[in-house]
């Protein structure tokens, strides 16, 4: 279950669309994304503009069965447009989801790429899927000449959003496709192996703290309600900011060595303490939705 509620995840869809947007200010559309091997800036915008229509058409029309999702990966034959095009068409695509996703409401039926059905969870895919592409633009301007669009505004994600992105996240690797589709994962399993992500910049009460169990037949994974409530140390411990151990499941920075620009002070490596090799299984495993 989100932690957000289906008006907030609506109102970010559009919130987090005009932070991105305010990277186009200026920016070389040309230029390529470090964190998306392959997409420049524009292609970047396109892919996640085109993402918020394809949720958008799947919302306005309840559809129950897979749409083409040509919008989100075929950019190439868009023309080249100036970034202020290109901003307004990224805003009006976010304020259309986010006007589709109010008027269906939460509980109507339609297809979704994971279980869920409703329009709940596009509401919740689209603000995350919005938050990291706004983190792979701030890369984008942390690398151009002087860099100082990067440094003077960092990357950040307020509290909640950060909690509910990696709950998110946790759901979706706690999936049986995960195994299925990443059999060498099973190496690990059924060992007592247990991993543990703990923001160290979050508020106490905002219980930011997961433990990911490897069982023998399935990955699970829960908020321990305290910091001493275990009785063992887990098998591999990852200490960071909120937003950082975001940018680290989604593969922005890396386990090892630093990020590949200085998006902001304090923004990688995480601290991580025990089995290093065994977090990077998992995160393979775990991530496999994103290589597809």
């Amino acid at each position: 279950m989100a932690s957000m509620s289906y008006d907030r995840h609506c109102a970010e869809i559009v919130a987090q669309s005009a932070l991105l947007r305010t990277r186009l200010d200026g920016a070389d559309l040309s230029a390529p994304v470090p964190t998306c091997p392959g997409w420049t800036l524009a292609r970047l915008v396109r892919h996640l503009g085109g993402a918020h229509r394809w949720a958008e058409t799947i919302i306005r029309t309840r559809a129950a069965d897979p749409v083409p999702d040509d919008l989100v990966d075929d950019v190439s034959g868009h023309p080249d447009v100036d970034a202020a095009t290109l901003g307004a068409w990224l805003t009006d695509g976010a304020e259309q989801l986010a006007d589709a996703l109010r008027a269906a409401g939460s509980d109507a039926p339609v297809w979704t790429v994971a279980p869920g059905g409703t329009p709940a969870f596009w509401a919740r895919r689209m603000t995350h899927e919005t938050v990291v592409h706004r983190a792979d633009a701030t890369f984008v301007a942390a690398q151009a000449p002087g860099g100082s669009a990067g440094a003077d505004r960092p990357f950040a994600v307020v509290e909640d959003v950060a909690v509910d992105a990696l709950d998110e996240w946790m759901s979706f690797g706690s999936l049986p496709v995960v195994r299925e589709t990443t059999p060498r994962i099973a190496d690990f399993m059924g060992r007592g192996h247990t991993l543990r992500f703990q923001a160290t910049d979050a508020a106490p009460e905002a219980a930011a703290d997961w433990l990911i169990a490897l069982g023998a037949d399935a990955l699970t994974w829960r908020r321990p309600p305290s910091p001493d409530a275990l009785a063992a140390p887990a098998t591999t411990t990852v200490h960071g900011a909120l937003s950082d151990l975001l940018l680290l499941v989604y593969g922005r920075i890396p386990t090892r060595g630093a990020a590949p620009a200085p998006v902001g002070a304090g923004t990688g490596p995480v601290e991580i303490r025990g089995d290093v090799p065994l977090l990077d299984a998992w995160l393979h495993a775990v991530s496999f939705w994103l290589r597809e």
